[in-house]
């Protein structure tokens, strides 16, 4: 089970039909999210706001250290030490019927 189950096209299609609406377009937006080292990548989790961050706040110390060590040696790295990934987004166009 995916945590967001309707962040499909379908899904997504779905909602807005439920909700009365016509004319559905959806359409997957993708970016490049370059971030120029680990700690860049990083600090947003420190600061407490929104879902990740406050999940990461909320561990005890010994397992948030666990869990930056673990991100630290995952992601991706450019040639430069950067980490590039990629921010995925659904937009959904309709017209109310």
């Amino acid at each position: 089970d995916r945590r967001f189950p309707f962040c499909t096209q379908d899904g997504l299609t779905d909602l807005a039909e439920k909700a009365g609406l016509g004319s559905i377009d959806s359409t997957r937006i993708e970016m490049p999210a370059v971030f120029k080292d680990f700690e860049d990548y990083w600090h947003p989790f420190t600061l407490g706001a929104g879902p990740a961050p406050g999940y990461c706040m909320s561990l005890e110390p010994a397992a948030r250290q666990r869990l930056m060590e673990r991100l630290r040696d995952s992601l991706p790295r450019g040639e430069d030490g950067s980490i590039p990934l990629k921010t995925r987004a659904w937009a959904v166009k309709a017209k109310v019927r």
